[in-house]
């Protein structure tokens, strides 16, 4: 009986690995193409680009952005700091320390914000 059994177990172990051999080329024979299509394609759909001689018209749109977009965060700052100020004032004369600790939270806030374009333009930005 127990030759029954090891005889069974030696037949479910080489189907099992003929499934397993099988399952393994099969994907083999899919990915394989795939993979070397996907390359080919890659390789030949290449453009060539000609570029205008200089590259300020590619790049000026950009720093026109740039500065467009630092000019409004500095002006943002502007007007968060001095909303910020008002309120500490308000809250000084009123004695409610919570209140002056969020505008002078804002001050600061403002003070970065406000000051973001001459630290930029200092670092060349």
């Amino acid at each position: 009986m127990k030759r029954e059994q090891i005889t069974v177990m030696n037949n479910n172990e080489t189907m099992e690995g003929k499934k397993m051999k099988g399952l393994i080329s099969r994907a083999t024979k899919k990915i394989v193409p795939a993979i070397s299509g996907g390359m080919m394609g890659v390789i030949l759909m290449s453009t060539t680009c000609f570029a205008a001689s200089g590259t300020s018209a590619v790049t000026q749109p950009l720093d026109n952005l740039k500065t467009l977009v630092i000019a409004v965060i500095g002006a943002v700052g502007v007007i968060i700091l001095a909303k910020n100020v008002m309120e500490f004032a308000q809250a000084y004369q009123q004695q409610d320390s919570s209140t002056m600790n969020s505008a002078l939270k804002g001050i600061v806030a403002g003070v970065m914000m406000a000051g973001i374009s001459a630290v930029l333009t200092f670092l060349g930005f």
